[in-house]
């Protein structure tokens, strides 16, 4: 069978949801803290408390919209009425977070917390529905090469709330940056709804889901379950040295935190260069042998870095483990998606976020009291490299997840 060719005008413009939905996250996790810190007084613990409020939106929310997402049907599609509502309603709530934010009222945190709640609850109505637009408008062969396009998109847009958004917050205060975002998260939408339009499901489809409800073979469950749970350790590394890299680099390497930030932003910014070559790979070699791979890599690479004290060679280890990242981030969800099948790749899409998310929730405190033991954080990377080699041996005994190459 003759592979189709991607289409990667029509990719990126169904990318726009999750550029859009990447850019006011990364603005949202840039200031809010500060908001909490400086205006409302809080501790460093409640504010952890308040920004995990989306996570425990997205363990709950996510995968219940997903599913919502797969049942629906309307002229305008499946997942595409969700974005036209939330969006907009997205955009007003996140201009008011800085309005709230009142320098001489510390009393409003009440409404500035409902402004913030409202925010990250709609927030979690559509995620699911805007990142299941790429499995339904592409061939599962050609899944991962799209997923690496939809990551590079979210990487640019995370580059420039940090980027673009530091310079309107020296222009304008809290204001500007939320404001900016606000306006292009409109925008984005609005290249959804004249350039995107949803595929109608086959008659063929829509009757086998009249007549019954899909169920995966056992061994399908099993692979399922197995990717689900390497799904979970993986995150569980990855988010505690996104968490505490920067205490770990200052504290070893006796760099200030802001040199501590630009060196774990080289792994970000590896990641999204190498996105759009780590779906190929994927798509080519095999999702799983390429995942393996990247996780086997990102291990070698972070094992070291417990006994590394020079900043040079700490910057070239983290850029290697972005790009192995990348070969795990971008051919997970097709995995999960191919195993969905098309009925149900919301509700799937929204298992893999209940497992991503749960994972952020608990893994930051698990660290924490290992580095409350200990007191090093050299253990920071042993931590994590147990957390791969968990998800390796998860994911070693997968079979399936693949559309052209044999598991």
């Amino acid at each position: 069978m003759i592979q189709e060719k991607l289409n990667v005008k029509a990719t990126i413009l169904l990318s726009f949801g999750f550029f859009g939905s990447s850019l006011v996250w990364s603005v949202y996790n840039a200031y809010v803290p500060l908001m909490l810190r400086d205006t409302f007084l809080l501790s460093a613990f409640t504010v952890g408390i308040v920004m995990s409020i989306d996570n425990f939106f997205g363990v709950i929310f996510q995968p219940l919209f997903g599913s919502l997402s797969d049942k629906t049907r309307t002229r305008f599609g499946r997942r595409l009425p969700y974005m036209y509502i939330c969006m907009p309603i997205c955009a007003l709530l996140f201009v008011f977070i800085p309005v709230m934010n009142k320098m001489d009222k510390a009393n409003d945190l009440w409404a500035f917390m409902g402004v913030v709640i409202m925010f990250t609850f709609v927030m979690s109505i559509w995620r699911t529905p805007a990142v299941s637009l790429m499995p339904d408008l592409t061939p599962g062969p050609l899944r991962s090469k799209a997923n690496g396009i939809v990551n590079l998109m979210g990487g640019i847009a995370a580059i420039l709330a940090f980027a673009g958004g530091g310079l309107l917050f020296e222009l304008g205060g809290f204001s500007l940056p939320f404001q900016v975002s606000a306006a292009i998260l409109i925008a984005a939408m609005a290249v959804l709804a004249f350039f995107v339009r949803e595929p109608k499901l086959p008659e063929k489809i829509e009757k086998k889901e009249k007549e019954a409800k899909v169920k995966l073979e056992p061994k399908e469950k099993k692979s399922l379950i197995l990717i689900l749970c390497a799904i979970f350790f993986w995150f569980a590394g990855y988010n505690a040295v996104e968490t505490f890299f920067t205490s770990y680099a200052t504290d070893t390497m006796n760099v200030s935190p802001g040199q501590a930030a630009m060196m774990l932003s080289l792994f970000a910014l590896a990641l999204v260069i190498f996105a759009i070559p780590a779906g190929t790979i994927g798509d080519k070699l095999g999702r799983r042998k390429t995942i393996l791979f990247g996780l086997f890599g990102i291990t070698c690479m972070f094992f070291p870095l417990m006994f590394v004290t020079n900043a040079n060679l700490a910057r070239v280890l983290l850029i290697l483990s972005g790009m192995c990242w990348a070969c795990v981030n971008i051919n997970s969800l097709p995995m999960i998606v191919r195993i969905a099948g098309p009925l149900k790749i919301g509700t799937f899409i929204g298992y893999y976020y209940l497992f991503s998310f749960s994972s952020q929730i608990v893994t930051t405190p698990i660290y924490g009291a290992i580095y409350d033991y200990v007191g090093h954080y050299q253990s920071l990377f042993i931590y994590a490299s147990v957390t791969f080699i968990l998800a390796f041996g998860c994911l070693f005994f997968v079979k399936h997840g693949e559309d052209n190459v044999k598991s």
